[in-house]
């Protein structure tokens, strides 16, 4: 009964942790460079329900957008 009730306990465990890790989605398609791109991808990310949590320009000068919502991350990196 002991065994069967660490099984149990080892196995909530990892389903637990497995559905707390959050997804990272990176994206590298778009081209950021165009304000167009970059404004439909502000439309489309807050319609959504994705909020814009950072930007800026890497260290090769590329530009990342980062957005969150809950414990998900969608990366969008300049070409």
């Amino acid at each position: 009964m002991k065994k069967k009730l660490q099984l149990l306990v080892v196995t909530f465990t990892i389903l637990i942790s497995v559905n707390v890790k959050a997804d990272t989605i990176i994206n590298s398609e778009l081209n950021l460079n165009n304000p167009d791109v970059r404004k439909c991808l502000m439309e489309a990310s807050n319609y959504d329900g994705w909020k814009l949590a950072s930007t800026y320009l890497d260290s090769n000068e590329n530009l990342v957008f980062i957005f969150l919502k809950g414990n998900d991350k969608k990366i969008y990196i300049s070409k």
